[in-house]
């Protein structure tokens, strides 16, 4: 006896309408056509079932804050960051936990189930810590929320950047963070990163850095973090986001500063949307995509995954909660659209992205929990064309969030009635 079946299940790695038994919150049973019953069962009709959606880079205090003092007119990273600069001295607990929360329920809904999340260190209240912190709580039984002490405006550059870091992480913050090149000088980056990582090697903490988000190929401070990395002992604990200026550098720098970067396990974390969107900004043409290198890194056997950044705020209008959006951008602008290709796209926002965050009991095999994604689509690659709809989400065994299929009503003569955009038109090569 289950707990709960969903039975002829379409799987990321290609088995074809499979059975999922789940009890006691964790996948009990993977086999065909299983032999048992169970409290609750869920016929998957041959669609995909996956392990949650994960994103390892979102700023939530910051989300769902759109227009908030006015609107981002020029769309810009500059004008961002001069509105996030008038709207943070206004910030208080309760709007900042309300959002926060609001955005957790639609994350839920797209099967997004867990969320690193930098949190603006820089303003000496630190009300968005305390926020945070208590959203962390809130979320716990459905969202592993993880958080990073984020001295947005510089850790030497604001003035009380240094002590409000470190009392975030007092406050119980667990992961420490950074912004080399934003620093007032090259000088000041490399220190930082230094000191940073030292702070997290003595208290045990793991590292998250946005690191060169620019498109200046000078900018290389990922080649200091890898190095400090090691030097600390923080290999695998350590991830380096953004690394934007790997696009503009020079091909033989980047021949040594990847064996660099696969030495140090250090983590990868482009965000496709934000990045197409800000980067080359002053480039007429040709115009730079904003992208690492991820065919690459991924090549040299580093961890690469995809965060979602932003969701209406100051820097980004759009966005959804939907890592398939994320990784849908991904295939376009990294020209990874073969087949293979789409596979490691995928994994980009599920296992390693786990892998990045350090998720435990994450998986889709027999002993892992039993958190899992259906959805309107046959296989991997048809997910990530379609972004189709989650029909239902499970944590812990349990189902916390259904949607309806998306079926279309034609009322055309000698057409068919309805249309199922998730099964009636897969390509021959996709599952039935």
């Amino acid at each position: 006896m289950f707990d709960l079946i969903i039975r002829n299940a379409n799987l990321p790695d290609g088995r074809l309408g499979v059975d999922v038994g789940v009890k006691g919150g964790k996948i009990a049973a993977i086999e065909m056509a299983l032999a048992a019953t169970a409290g609750e069962e869920i016929d998957a009709t041959g669609r995909l079932l996956s392990p949650p959606f994960c994103d390892p880079h979102f700023h939530m205090d910051a989300t769902l804050s759109l227009g908030l003092p006015r609107m981002n007119v020029s769309g810009t990273l500059l004008e961002g960051i001069a509105l996030w600069g008038e709207l943070r001295p206004m910030l208080t607990k309760e709007a900042l936990v309300a959002r926060a929360l609001r955005y957790c329920d639609l994350a839920v809904s797209q099967g997004l189930l867990a969320i690193r999340s930098h949190v603006d260190t820089s303003d000496p209240r630190l009300v968005t810590a305390e926020a945070l912190l208590e959203v962390k709580e809130k979320v716990a039984p459905y969202i592993d929320l993880q958080l990073v002490a984020f001295p947005q405006d510089g850790y030497f550059r604001a003035a009380d950047g240094e002590a409000s870091l470190n009392r975030a992480l007092d406050m119980g913050i667990g992961i420490v963070g950074g912004i080399p090149h934003f620093e007032r000088t090259m000088e000041d980056g490399t220190r930082s990163v230094e000191v940073l990582c030292r702070i997290a090697a003595d208290r045990g903490l793991p590292v998250d850095m946005h690191c060169d988000e620019t498109d200046d190929p000078m900018s290389r401070h990922i080649e200091t973090l890898a190095a400090q990395t090691v030097r600390f002992g923080l290999q695998g604990r350590v991830a380096g986001s953004h690394l934007t200026s790997m696009h503009s550098m020079d091909n033989y720098y980047v021949s040594k500063l990847i064996p660099l970067m696969a030495e140090a396990e250090i983590n990868v974390i482009p965000n496709p949307l934000i990045n197409i969107m800000l980067q080359g900004r002053h480039d007429t043409y040709p115009k730079r995509r904003g992208m690492t290198r991820v065919r690459e890194l991924m090549a040299a056997g580093l961890n690469v995954s995809f965060g979602h950044d932003c969701v209406m705020d100051p820097w980004y209008s759009m966005g959804s909660g939907d890592m398939l959006e994320v990784a849908h951008m991904a295939i376009h602008v990294t020209q990874m659209g073969g087949i293979e290709d789409k596979r490691k796209i995928f994994d980009a926002i599920t296992v390693n992205a786990a892998k990045t965050m350090g998720l435990e009991g994450y998986g889709l095999d027999v002993g892992c929990k039993a958190d899992l994604v259906l959805m309107q689509a046959a296989d991997v690659s048809e997910a990530l064309r379609l972004k189709p709809n989650r029909l239902c989400v499970v944590k812990d065994g349990k189902v916390i969030a259904r949607t309806a299929p998306r079926i279309s009503e034609l009322l055309l003569d000698g057409r068919p009635a309805s249309i199922d955009i998730g099964l009636d038109y897969i390509p021959q090569t996709s599952a039935p």
